[in-house]
């Protein structure tokens, strides 16, 4: 029982422990309900704006795991601060969560903005610059935390405010809104504002949700609770950050396109955002050299391509090579090479993202480049994740060509793990050879060792080399690793080797041991040669590791710098 006190001076509100029932516009029965359906909205306002941090992160930086992490640590500490440090508030329930609920809006919904910008004008730059996306990172995801757990107290207070209960009670009332408008958030992020809104528009609609319901709970159902000042600061403060809220949404195609010439230049052709990826196209006009980024990653540059493509596919087709399946490649320039052999009578190409293919297909700068391939009818595409596709082969292939991302970056460690390699094993012909790339050596040695003991752990003997003039600041092929974003100019290659050039891994691997030859009859190449071959696998064996390395697995990956 809540013993009587002295009422408060007029205008000012009520100590902690003494406020009574509040004055409500509405009955105290629908006046809770709103208030949950507020804590409803709030809770799943709160989680698209962590798993939008989470995803732009994965996308910008890189390493899934590694962000996620970050921004789950730092939010989920943040929420503790922010519950501690909104006692102070409680006195004032109705006007601390107004405020609270407009901060969040703002730096919520302008989180996935500021975060793009930072990448996109200062990831480039290098030096202390280049961890700018990450120290922003942690920032927003301080600072977004520090707000959603300030609600929970405030919440609270508000609740009782209506009409006292059992403590237990309300907590339960409050954290089963709480959970619900979670998992609407967590359904929608991913299934409606990612695809159809995108990551920048979607989280400003996100902060404009977030203010609005705020905003109403407040000066609609505790406005009696509010002095005439505090009314009019939440009015203006609501209406300023709804107008800057809006003016961004207005203006975010005009930053997508200068961000996106930041990090690529002017002479972007093509930009798509896939189901699967986003999707660069720039050059392959006025002899502007051809450039595809996947996920701000250089995946080709027409300058240097060959030199990555010739390594990665000549060599593998010393013997039968009638029928080869090659494991990405959507470009189609793997696919291109592979052509170049005769006898060959099939070739499956297995790419996860149709736009790639696509494009191959119908963009004249990069179909001229890949030669047409896929108007070849011994060329079949299959789109379909890469594992599972491998899972359901019961067919077997002469060459299996992996032409994959780089194993450092999480989300294709599964497709450089053993349990990967035993099932292309399984599709390799008696005789058969499998060619992996696995990443520049010089950059990434122990992961690319890890790599070889991985794949001699699935029942396959190797035989390692490398390729080295990759040009400066490019990574050809498949270099997804961190820090291999575009510039404003050229792209910096993926090994971070500051400009010098770099070179390309790949292993050789079959069933029973195998020479590292190029084929008799193989076409003549613009830059590999038998001789430089051999040299480049003497030089990437003395460059082994001593001591054995442990390979990865699905639920142990290794790749680790």
């Amino acid at each position: 029982m809540i013993e009587p006190h002295a009422p408060a001076p007029p205008g000012a509100p009520p100590p902690w422990g003494v406020q009574g029932q509040a004055r409500l516009p509405v009955r105290p029965g629908v006046g809770r309900f709103l208030v949950l359906a507020g804590v409803f909205v709030c809770a799943a306002c709160g989680l698209v704006y962590e798993l939008e941090l989470v995803a732009l992160a994965s996308y910008l930086i890189g390493d899934s795991v590694t962000q996620a992490s970050v921004v789950l640590s730092v939010m989920v500490f943040a929420m503790g601060v922010g519950s501690l440090a909104a006692k102070r508030l409680r006195p004032r329930a109705a006007a601390g969560f107004g405020a609270v609920e407009a901060a969040l809006a703002l730096v919520g919904g302008c989180s996935a903005m500021g975060l793009y910008a930072v990448f996109a004008w200062t990831g480039a730059w290098g030096g202390l610059w280049a961890d700018g996306p990450r120290c922003l990172l942690v920032a927003f995801s301080l600072a977004i935390g520090l707000l959603i757990g300030a609600e929970v107290p405030l919440l609270m207070e508000l609740i009782q405010r209506i009409r006292r209960q059992d403590p237990g009670g309300a907590v339960a009332d409050l954290f089963a809104a709480d959970y619900v408008g979670a998992l609407v958030g967590g359904l929608a992020f991913p299934f409606l504002l990612l695809p159809l809104l995108g990551q920048l528009t979607g989280a400003l609609l996100t902060g404009t949700v977030n203010a609005v319901a705020g905003g109403a709970l407040v000066l609609g159902l505790f406005r009696g609770d509010l002095t005439r000042r505090a009314r009019w600061t939440l009015v203006v403060a609501n209406v300023v950050v709804l107008g800057l809220l809006a003016s961004a949404a207005m203006l975010v195609d005009d930053f997508e396109r200068a961000a996106r010439h930041a990090l690529y230049g002017t002479d972007v052709r093509v930009a798509l955002r896939t189901g699967v990826q986003e999707v660069v196209l720039t050059g392959g006009t006025r002899g502007r050299p051809l450039r595809l980024f996947l996920d701000g990653r250089l995946r080709v540059s027409g300058r240097d391509e060959h030199r990555y493509h010739e390594a990665l596919v000549h060599p593998a087709m010393n013997g039968p090579h009638a029928r080869v399946l090659i494991l990405g490649g959507g470009d189609g320039l793997a696919a291109r090479e592979v052509l170049r052999h005769s006898g060959v009578r099939r070739v499956d190409i297995v790419e996860p993202d149709a736009d790639v293919v696509r494009l191959a297909r119908h963009d004249a700068a990069l179909s001229a480049l890949n030669r047409h391939v896929y108007d070849d009818s011994r060329v079949h595409e299959v789109t379909a994740d890469v594992f599972s596709r491998l899972r359901e082969v019961r067919s077997t292939y002469d060459v299996v060509v992996s032409d994959l991302p780089d194993p450092d970056l999480t989300a294709s460690t599964k497709l450089y793990s053993q349990e990967f390699y035993g099932l292309a094993r399984r599709v390799l012909a008696p005789g058969g050879r499998l060619v992996v790339h696995a990443g520049p050596l010089a950059d990434r040695h122990r992961a690319f060792w890890t790599v070889d003991a991985t794949i001699r752990a699935a029942g396959l003997f190797t035989r390692p080399y490398r390729v080295g003039g990759r040009d400066p600041g490019f990574a050809a092929g498949p270099d997804r690793g961190a820090g291999g974003t575009a510039g404003s100019g050229d792209a910096r290659g993926s090994g971070g080797s500051g400009g010098a050039a770099g070179d390309w891994g790949f292993i050789l691997a079959s069933r029973t041991p195998a020479p590292l030859r190029l084929d008799i009859s193989c076409p003549r190449l613009r830059t590999l040669t038998q001789a430089a071959l051999t040299a480049d696998a003497r030089a990437a064996y003395r460059s082994r590791f001593l001591r054995p390395l442990p390979p990865s697995t699905l639920v142990h990956p290794r790749y680790t710098d």
